[in-house]
């Protein structure tokens, strides 16, 4: 038995039982925590200041119907207001670094950089001020969703105009920011732009499966590597800072290990995984030969005169390759994966996998039907990664767990222990792996699930004026990691609802 191997059994023990080769491993002091929120999710004041429309703003005014508890963003956690305390709370919790994204119309209420709006700019130069004045590292998202309605209006991203759109953005955003930031994400979950934005289930609310999905993959891969390539050419030699992209990537294995269960798995993992990573960091560039080959098939059955998926000239794919500084890995759940029984939708990127997914049903359950625990399999995605693309160097830039309301969430706590250890296995088998970050600061606006799963370190009470934040219990636990850069399972507060007050009052002496 090799020692990857071995490890790799060492974690899933870990893991899931609890037990530990009584080995205590440690985070290196470099190792930077942090957590994560996103503009629409937590600003609100979305026409206030001159803000212009965005497509979640659209979306979810015109279907209030499809969100779960009816709350949109409108007000959401108030941050556009209550942004210092927003700080205070990461400075109670002493992280590193702070992920947030920057609205694409809040600062650009046209989508062009004809019109900027200086209210805006202020709002987030403030906020950056803010931090840095407490020593804590702004890691800036350029696009997380929250697309324009001006430029919706002409296609989004499906219209070939849309990589130039999002560059002329990121100049604007690079020239205003870029001596203060250092951590540059471009483009958040290009999956959920692409293939869940453009099933009708969410904003913008167009229905176009497997035809727009791809030609938006192509685009926002295309709009990632112009943002990458004019920092890179402009910015970095002055500013020195990093860019990359974050991709939501799950792990998945065959419901079993027979050989029709692990082809099914390959091909979801082509779909999945390649299609966002090979065009960056394989080696020869491109989207996967097997995703190309599977769709031209399908399409040539279905009776398209072309592959539905788009294309990449030699140039494109010169442009997009190595076009990152790091991964900006997003990862909450992995998948049992064999071939599909049912019939999906044609075309769409479910009928061309033809794939079924399911969870085990030993994994434990979180608030979303969709979110269950299985930390080995964010170790062995690292381990994949390590192998397929050479030991990329990655930020886990979201990671999270959902509840309902309630302080004593030792559910998230858990969860948090849990795959903290798996991540310290990652580290010890080689992975390339520099920071983690919580989804999310506080409960916020979860998209179509409003504000009924509550993935918070802190609980927010929506419907106090000032949206009260409250610290729960796995604030502290997280408090207490990053204090001392290991995970102990069996550690718990004393006074824990005030223990974190004291910390604040401490650090002020």
């Amino acid at each position: 038995m090799n020692l990857r191997l071995l490890q790799f059994l060492s974690c899933c023990v870990l893991c899931v039982y609890g037990w530990t080769d009584n080995r205590i491993r440690k985070f290196k002091n470099d190792f930077s925590f942090g957590v994560s929120t996103s503009a629409y999710q937590v600003e609100g004041a979305w026409d206030v200041d001159g803000k212009g429309e965005s497509i979640w703003d659209r979306f979810l005014h015109e279907h209030p119907e499809v969100i779960a508890d009816g709350r949109n963003g409108d007000v959401a956690c108030d941050s556009y207001h209550q942004y210092q305390r927003d700080v205070e709370m990461l400075r109670e919790l002493g992280v590193d670094h702070y992920r947030f994204s920057i609205s694409w119309p809040r600062i650009l209420p046209t989508g062009y950089p004809n019109v900027i709006n200086e209210k805006g700019i202020q709002y987030y130069d403030n906020l950056i001020n803010e931090l840095l004045k407490y020593g804590i590292q702004p890691m800036v998202t350029l696009y997380h969703y929250d697309l324009p309605q001006a430029l919706q209006d002409l296609g989004g991203w499906i219209n070939p105009l849309s990589a130039e759109w999002f560059e002329d953005f990121a100049r604007v955003v690079f020239d205003k920011y870029g001596d203060r930031v250092k951590y540059w994400i471009t483009i958040n979950q290009p999956s959920g732009v692409c293939v869940d934005g453009y099933s009708g289930l969410i904003a913008p609310g167009v229905v176009s499966k497997g035809v727009g999905d791809y030609i938006c993959v192509k685009n926002v891969m295309l709009a990632h590597a112009r943002a990458y390539r004019l920092y890179e050419k402009e910015y970095k030699n002055k500013y020195k800072g990093q860019v990359g992209i974050s991709l939501g990537l799950s792990w998945a294995h065959g419901v079993t290990n027979a050989t029709e269960n692990e082809d099914a798995a390959a091909i979801y993992r082509d779909f999945t995984i390649g299609l966002y990573m090979d065009p960056i960091w394989s080696e020869a560039g491109g989207f996967p030969r097997s995703v190309r080959d599977r769709v031209a098939k399908k399409s040539k059955e279905q009776g398209y005169k072309e592959s539905r998926l788009p294309t990449l000239s030699p140039e494109e794919i010169k442009l997009i390759k190595g076009s990152a500084d790091f991964l900006g890995l997003n990862h909450y759940t992995s998948f049992l994966v064999e071939p599909a029984d049912q019939q999906f939708d044609s075309p769409s990127v479910d009928d061309d996998m033809g794939v079924k997914i399911s969870h085990n049903k030993n994994w434990r359950s979180s608030n979303s039907v969709w979110l269950k625990s299985a930390p080995y399999g964010i170790y062995r995605l690292c381990l994949y990664l390590n192998k397929v693309y050479n030991y990329p160097q990655v930020f886990i830039t979201e990671h999270g767990w959902s509840t309902t309301t309630g302080l004593n969430d030792q559910s998230r706590v858990t969860t948090l222990r849990d795959y903290l250890s798996a991540i310290l296995f990652a580290i010890e088998d080689g992975t390339d792996l520099r920071g983690y970050t919580v989804w999310s600061l506080m409960d916020n606006v979860e998209w179509i699930a409003g504000t009924s799963d509550r993935f918070g370190l802190y609980e927010v009470d929506f419907d106090s004026e000032e949206k009260k934040r409250t610290a729960r219990l796995s604030a502290l636990v997280y408090k207490r990691i990053i204090e001392k850069r290991i995970v102990e399972n069996e550690w718990e507060p004393e006074n824990w609802q005030i223990e974190i007050t004291k910390g604040k009052e401490r650090e002020e002496l």
